[in-house]
């Protein structure tokens, strides 16, 4: 069962990559922003991973100055106990110091730690930054020469056209209006033509009567 279900999702993950490749091909522009937007959301990902290392630092430095407060007061405590010959007293403090010291030790390790960890994560966000400014700016730039071209290629397609197809509609057109002149014409003069016999039989019926 579950090859069966690593087969339908292997199957299911191929018809999805090429899905996306036939509409990178179709739309090279689309992909690219599609792209560009998955890119972002790492950016902001990235982001708050900075922001959680920042209060990291915050937390560790706070931990390490109650450390260290904590093992210099015993450490003074110590020494008054150790002056005033409470012997049990001066090596429960010691004790207590050397955890607290201790801790203060680590706290400062592991915030350095953070430190560095956070100049790094700063360094590679602040490329990643940049470098998406780049890629939205080439954007841009593609998105220019795209609209350019298609401009061309109108403009190309209007002048190809201009060069053979106009003038023989216009011939057509104008083959168009003669017929429809002679067509015009014909009829006026069949109207005319039945007009004037009609006339001239009149005129002579009434010749023949005057007769």
């Amino acid at each position: 069962m579950s090859n069966l279900f690593t087969r339908i999702k292997d199957s299911v993950s191929a018809d999805l990559h090429n899905l996306l490749d036939q509409k990178e091909q179709k739309n090279p522009i689309a992909a690219l922003n599609q792209y560009l937007r998955q890119s972002e959301q790492e950016k902001e990902k990235v982001r708050k991973l900075v922001e959680r290392q920042y209060k990291l630092k915050d937390e560790f430095t706070s931990e390490y100055h109650k450390a260290q407060d904590f093992a210099d007061k015993r450490l003074k405590q110590a020494e008054v106990a150790e002056k005033a010959g409470e012997e049990q007293l001066h090596q429960f403090a010691m004790k207590e110091h050397d955890e607290y010291q201790a801790r203060a030790d680590r706290m400062k390790t592991l915030r350095q730690e953070a430190v560095n960890q956070l100049e790094s994560l700063e360094q590679k966000y602040e490329e990643m930054k940049h470098k998406l400014k780049d890629m939205h700016i080439r954007r841009m730039e593609l998105m220019g020469r795209e609209n350019i071209a298609h401009a061309h290629h109108q403009m190309n397609k209007v002048i190809e056209e201009s060069s053979d197809k106009p003038y023989s509609r216009f011939a057509e057109l104008e083959n168009y209006i003669e017929g429809l002149e002679y067509k015009v014409n014909s009829s006026y003069y069949r109207s005319t033509f039945d007009s004037k016999i009609a006339r001239l039989e009149k005129e002579m019926k009434e010749q023949e009567k005057a007769n």
